[in-house]
């Protein structure tokens, strides 16, 4: 079994001399003016959660975007600082990027074009000449900021997600035999229909086929990509060897289904701490001697939100003498607020909570509370103790790791876990309860499962994912993708 011992051993051993880089738009922690203090706090998102405890076993250069508002003051003159602050374990270079670079670049093509074509979630993709423009000059600085970190020595560059689709082409036009790149897509991989409307499929395409490896979550994502690439380009494609050729040269398409530190999770889940936490997210949300069905996830129209809302709002139509003794907790960030789309989803929540609050509260219980604010790693893992039940309703998922850090943080083996089907993690967590976001009737009367199951069912089922997660960690992620990686060779 995979371990972080047995993943430092492996780089340690066979990646020699050899750099580690991984360059994605996210940075792993960021640093922000606190009351007049700056506060170093580890980043959100699945990309984060997995790789993060991979640089701390490995070592290596994480390359990322610094959009933390005090993040120059706690940065070196050359954009590099050790992290974490108070464990360095691995080196983070800064990229700066300006306020039209972000808008543009980031809100503008990774978030208003590629996000809602790869989310079949009906949110109409805007392509914009001008953010497509600055989307090219992006991902030239990150190719730059990688190459000043090789210094022209032999480097893997592990590139995450798509945000960064032409920098594979750009660092082997600029260094060429020096780098050997992987790319791991965190999202879904759309169908040809949908992929075939993007006006610049084909530039993305010969980005990403500059790579030596493509990751994706599941089977069918790489299969999806296969028949894109096969509609769109003259290249020739081995479907045993699940392997592309393209200008002379091959890339490998593998599914590798991400996951988290399962090991990690479970010791810090059942610190003095965690449980001081949980203590005080039970008092402050008035969950003290009641059932708590939680929701986690930044303020994003792909989780299926006003879904789990309206679930709960139709369990207590069925169910009037659940009301009083449950609170829905749904906890997470404001996120790309500056896309109206984003906004609208936020007013829309607002209203819905109101509405059904209104509707079915008494003089001393909301049955819906809607926090938005960013949980440490530490509060994260206290909600997921302080819940009975975890609702995860994506409307389209690659992975999903919240549902797996859920899982990995009860080694009390309480709680029911209720699951989209439309998530990555459904294929490996089939002793959930699964449900289709989109069926309310469906997910009320999952919920009401999850409320009435016995103990002993509860156990079972939760034991059976656990030990799904302890395998399939994600040092075995992680040490998949890099033995894939040094089975290439350098060119001299």
């Amino acid at each position: 079994m995979w371990t972080k011992e047995s993943l430092e051993k492996l780089v340690r051993e066979r990646l020699g001399e050899y750099l580690l880089i991984v360059a994605s738009n996210r940075q792993p922690y960021s640093h922000l003016s606190v009351r007049g203090k700056i506060d170093c706090r580890r980043g959100a998102g699945g990309v984060i959660t997995a790789l993060d405890p991979v640089l701390k076993a490995c070592g290596g250069t994480w390359v990322a975007y610094g959009d933390g508002d005090a993040d120059r003051r706690a940065t070196g003159r050359d954009g590099r600082l050790q992290v974490p602050a108070d464990d360095p374990r691995y080196t983070l270079r800064r990229v700066w990027l300006t306020k039209e670079e972000e808008d543009e670049y980031y809100y503008g093509y990774s978030n208003e074009a590629l996000w809602p074509l790869c989310h079949t979630v009906f949110n109409r993709p805007a392509f914009n000449k001008g953010d497509w423009d600055c989307y090219e000059r992006v991902n030239r600085k990150f190719a730059d900021a990688v190459l000043e970190e090789t210094g022209g020595r032999k480097a893997f560059v592990w590139i995450q997600d798509y945000h960064l689709c032409l920098l594979p082409r750009l660092l082997k036009e600029l260094a060429g035999p020096q780098v050997i790149t992987a790319h791991f897509w965190h999202i879904p991989w759309p169908p040809h229909e949908t992929f075939r409307i993007c006006p610049q499929r084909k530039e993305l395409l010969h980005g990403l086929l500059a790579n030596d490896l493509i990751g994706f979550h599941t089977r069918h994502h790489c299969h999806n990509f296969l028949d894109v690439v096969d509609r769109e380009i003259e290249c020739r494609i081995d479907r045993e060897r699940q392997s592309v050729t393209f200008a002379g040269h091959e890339t490998l398409v593998r599914p590798y289904p991400i996951s988290v530190d399962f090991a990690g999770l479970g010791a810090l889940a059942d610190s003095p701490e965690v449980a001081s936490l949980a203590d005080s997210l039970r008092a402050e949300f008035g969950a003290t001697g009641r059932t708590v069905i939680a929701g986690l996830d930044r303020i994003d129209y792909t989780k299926g939100i006003p879904e789990r809302i309206l679930a709960v709002d139709r369990l207590l139509e069925k169910h009037p003498d659940l009301k009083g003794g449950f609170v829905f907790l749904q906890m997470g960030h404001l996120s790309r607020i500056h896309i109206r789309q984003y906004k609208d989803l936020n007013d829309e929540i607002n209203a819905l909570a109101e509405e059904i609050n209104w509707k079915h509260s008494t003089d001393e219980w909301n049955p819906i509370v809607v926090a938005r604010r960013h949980l440490t790693l530490k509060e994260a893992l206290a909600l997921y103790r302080i819940s009975d039940i975890l609702l995860v309703s994506s409307l389209h998922d690659g992975m999903n790791l919240v549902s797996k850090e859920f899982v990995s943080s009860r080694t009390d083996e309480g709680g029911v876990l209720v699951l989209s089907r439309f998530t990555g993690a459904a294929r490996e967590l089939a002793d959930a309860i699964l449900i289709n976001p989109y069926d309310r009737e469906e997910s009320a009367d999952a919920l009401f499962a999850a409320l009435t199951m016995p103990a002993e069912e509860r156990r079972r089922r939760m034991a059976k994912m656990r030990e799904v997660i302890r395998i399939n960690n994600i040092f075995r992620w992680a040490g998949k993708v890099i033995s894939e990686l040094l089975r290439f060779e350098f060119a001299e």
